[in-house]
């Protein structure tokens, strides 16, 4: 109620009713939820959950194996949510710890309503680092690098990385290569990763 003591009126949500919960469908299996935006056709194939193992390294750091989950998903609008998960691995296969973590979304460049072939890729880490990648589909491949990184302030130096993803006999296989803590750009990250759904 509006009053002289009280110049502002409460905002209508204040005593709205509760919502329920999220109602659209986001999903890495293309049977079920809205159909694929048009604009998503040339990264069909990586729509999916992904599993699998890889190599980790750096001048800085000794070699790792880890292990790794990907999902990349879609609500029907002209973007890709993608969001990994890794962890470090023994020489037993066994988890030894949480590792790298990351989200963001793989946004085709479209002219018109229509993609052009290029890519716009945004990344953040819960270690502080957000990167905007550019990049280019090219059938079942797909390279980027970074065009601008940004760091909170106590986040390690991160300046520049550099990645390929390629659908390879059904499989989902990616390097990554990352120039930071005074490094060049130097290979960091590869792995093989098959589709466990969609």
């Amino acid at each position: 109620m509006v009053t002289d003591e009280n110049p502002i009126a409460p905002p209508p949500w204040l005593n709205a009713p509760p919502v329920e919960p999220y109602p659209f469908v986001e999903t890495y299996d293309l049977r079920e939820g809205p159909d694929l935006h048009p604009a998503l056709q040339p990264l069909l194939p990586y729509i999916g959950l992904w599993r699998g193992r890889g190599r980790g390294g750096f001048p800085t750091i000794e070699d790792f194996d880890y292990g790794q989950e990907i999902k990349i998903t879609h609500d029907g609008r002209p973007f890709l949510y993608y969001e990994s998960r890794a962890w470090v691995i023994s020489e037993e296969n066994l988890p030894v710890k949480p590792a790298g973590r990351e989200s963001g979304w793989w946004r085709p460049v479209l002219v018109d309503g229509r993609p052009t072939g290029e890519l716009e890729v945004l990344i953040t880490t819960p270690t502080g680092i957000m990167e905007m990648h550019i990049g280019k589909i090219d059938g079942t491949r797909v390279e980027m690098a970074t065009d601008l990184v940004l760091r909170a302030p106590t986040a390690k130096e991160v300046t520049a990385g550099h990645r390929l993803y390629g659908i390879v006999e059904g499989a989902l296989l990616y390097a990554q290569d990352m120039a930071a803590l005074g490094q060049p750009m130097s290979p960091h990250l590869s792995a093989r990763l098959v589709r466990v759904g969609g």
